[in-house]
């Protein structure tokens, strides 16, 4: 079985494919401005099975189109609007970030969670940028630095694993760049990594090892999951996701 059939197998059951939570959501969405007063059409890129498209779906009078590259995630975003009465609210469906079949200043709000690390931050909201009406907001979790110093080994980690990764201030100097004007900004608090991401995640090892009769290429994926959620557990104190939101100017 080839890996990303491997990925898709462990996430596919789980209600977030990496840290978040829906308290933070609804952080972000105040600090954007965003309520019910006024109708909002919104693009979900990344949305992997849809927490906070639901979420938006719910607390928002929005007609959102969530995209994502893996079409199982998008079969469990549709399934589960339907089931809570919101497919009317909610377009899904498979894209890749890379080609988003949208049309220019067509969105009042780009929302991403923990995906644009895929196409890269400065990318990211340099090119989503055409697709924001004047004065649109962009939202974005992005793996952040929370201090100037760290240790060797999660710097080497990281520059590996996402060289992009840097401070807040170095952030915001990208999204000033690429034309947009800082709104605000919070940190990612620990439960949304442990309580609602990483220890479901853990749960689901065993059932996961036994379907695959414990071959080798799952052993392997576990192995860099544990290490990946060892690595937090270890150095949380250096780096957190920031949700990042602004405001597209002129």
């Amino acid at each position: 079985m080839e890996n990303l059939e491997l990925l898709i197998d462990l996430h596919r059951d789980s209600a977030r494919q990496g840290p978040g939570g829906d308290a933070e959501t609804r952080l972000a969405m105040r600090l954007a401005g965003l309520d019910r007063s006024v109708p909002l059409t919104i693009a979900d890129i990344g949305c992997g099975s849809g927490s906070s498209t639901l979420l938006l779906a719910r607390e928002l009078d929005a007609r959102i189109r969530a995209v994502d590259l893996l079409p199982e995630f998008i079969d469990a975003l549709r399934k589960t609007a339907a089931e809570q009465g919101l497919a009317d609210h909610i377009d899904a469906q498979v894209a890749s970030m890379d080609e988003l079949p949208f049309e220019e200043e067509s969105f009042d709000v780009i929302w991403s969670e923990g995906a644009v690390y895929n196409m890269g931050f400065e990318r990211g909201v340099s090119e989503w940028r055409r697709y924001l009406k004047p004065g649109g907001i962009v939202a974005v979790s992005e793996i952040t630095w929370l201090t100037h110093e760290r240790p060797a080994e999660l710097q080497e980690y990281w520059n590996g694993a996402y060289p992009e990764i840097d401070t807040a201030s170095a952030k915001f100097r990208v999204l000033e760049r690429a034309g947009y004007t800082p709104v605000g900004y919070f940190i990612l608090p620990e439960h949304c990594w442990l309580d609602n991401y990483y220890w479901p995640l853990q749960a689901r090892f065993d059932a996961f090892l036994a379907r695959h009769g414990h071959g080798v290429e799952a052993k392997a994926l576990v192995r860099v999951e544990r290490e990946e959620i060892a690595l937090y557990e270890t150095h949380r104190s250096y780096f957190s996701y920031g949700f990042y939101i602004a405001k597209k100017t002129a």
